[in-house]
């Protein structure tokens, strides 16, 4: 389908069960597969992500299988690879899944060759390559740019201390501390800058307690994981996807008889739940649960706020402005810059469309929202947060139109079903 046109939705009731969360999907995967034993991964997303990850490991060796509501993985306890077999790996658009193993695979014997979309050799490595290299690692990337291609002549990781800038991706963190329990010698890493997205490396080191490591960290500045390996927890649960459940907790807020997302609450382990955190504060009524959360309307007032921990969850924010009182500011999010597309851009542009005023700056965008929404075509760049974020406009009183739907199989295959699924008769 090359485009899909909502509305004019008058409102959105109901509850909605989420899929798994990726960061969780993909990051549980990985370890499983270093891990010793089988691990049964329960909840985990099946989207294109996921999907290329689990493709990866089939090809260097793992088997991971379907079983009922599980995914099965059985893990080697060391290295993916040992051989010296030459494998080339084609990831798509997921860093949650090349940036990792470029990692990984610097722990073994072989060469690899890691690589991507267009816009996939667009987003850095070049952090994570210099850390890994500090670390002992045989790797480069394509020429002298930066950017995929990535190429590893592993022969194992010999550990020590190394540093790394958290200022632009905490996927850089993410993947030298997935990597360094399986190191010769104990990993040390000093952030450089500003860490970005501190809570999903709050994902990560949950994650990898639960496999086993021992990682000591003093205020997300210095890291120290031991050299111990990981065994298989035998179960792996995924909670639902934060980053999804704010596109319904969003509509929730806008209009209707409220929405409740199932599958994140407040004992969660994301950084996106706290969503609910910024509704209250722009003026919706929001419940909680341990696994659960529940969003009525209210008058919504425009608010400023630094969103660096929920980037993600920022674009919601974006588009939830358009319904506000007053102005929206959303600030310290320069990272979308590097994301599947350069969001800061996409936004503006597409916010423009619907009518509001918005303001452009480095790191965030100043949005003032319009007397009455605009119908618009949006285009969505194949950027799946673009196209479920932007689908809420479809509740300002005005037809609008999805260009490339699809690109929501990233994360969520069945978005669009659930959403309309949601409108009150």
């Amino acid at each position: 389908m090359d485009a899909l046109t909502l509305g004019p939705i008058k409102s959105l009731s109901g509850e909605v069960r989420l899929p798994g969360s990726k960061s969780i999907s993909n990051r549980a995967l990985l370890l499983a597969a270093l891990a010793g034993g089988r691990t049964r991964i329960v909840n985990l997303l099946d989207g294109e992500d996921t999907q290329l990850m689990r493709r990866a490991l089939s090809q260097l060796g793992i088997a991971v299988t379907p079983h009922g509501d599980a995914w099965t993985v059985a893990g080697g306890g060391g290295p993916l690879v040992t051989d010296g077999r030459r494998i080339e790996l084609n990831l798509g658009l997921a860093g949650t899944a090349l940036r990792p193993l470029a990692a990984a695979l610097t722990l073994g014997n072989g060469e690899f060759v890691l690589d991507g979309t267009p816009r996939m050799r667009e987003r850095p490595v070049g952090p994570l390559v210099s850390a890994l290299r500090a670390l002992g690692a045989d790797i480069d990337y394509a020429a002298t740019s930066g950017y995929p291609p990535v190429r590893i002549r592993a022969g194992g990781l010999a550990g020590g201390e190394a540093d790394i800038d958290g200022s632009v991706s905490s996927q850089f963190l993410t993947s030298v501390l997935l990597a360094a329990p399986l190191a010769q010698r104990p990993v040390t890493l000093r952030v450089l800058g500003d860490l970005v997205s501190k809570p999903y490396i709050d994902i990560t080191l949950d994650l990898m307690s639960r496999f086993g490591a021992e990682v000591r960290h003093r205020g997300h500045r210095r890291f120290a994981v031991a050299n111990g390996g990981y065994r298989s927890p035998g179960e792996c649960l995924v909670e639902g996807d934060a980053s999804s459940a704010t596109y319904f907790l969003a509509a929730g807020a806008i209009a209707g008889q409220g929405i409740r997302v199932e599958g994140v609450g407040a004992a969660s382990i994301q950084g996106d739940a706290a969503f609910a955190d910024v509704l209250e504060a722009m003026g919706a009524q929001v419940e909680r649960s341990a696994t659960s959360l529940a969003v009525r309307p209210a008058p919504l007032s425009g608010i400023d706020a630094d969103l660096n921990h929920i980037p993600d969850a920022a674009m919601t924010v974006a588009v939830l402005a358009l319904f506000a009182k007053g102005a929206t500011r959303i600030g310290n999010v320069a990272n979308w810059r590097v994301k599947e597309t350069d969001r800061l851009a996409a936004m503006a542009r597409e916010l423009r469309k619907l009518g509001a005023e918005v303001e452009e700056g480095p790191d965030g965008l100043a949005i003032d929202p319009p007397p009455a929404l605009k119908p618009a075509a949006i285009e969505t760049y194949g950027d799946h947060r673009m196209a479920m974020c932007f689908s809420l406009a479809a509740l300002g009183g005005v037809p609008v139109t999805i260009k490339d739907p699809g690109c929501v199989a990233k994360t969520f295959p069945d978005y669009f079903e659930q959403f309309t699924a949601l409108i009150d008769s």
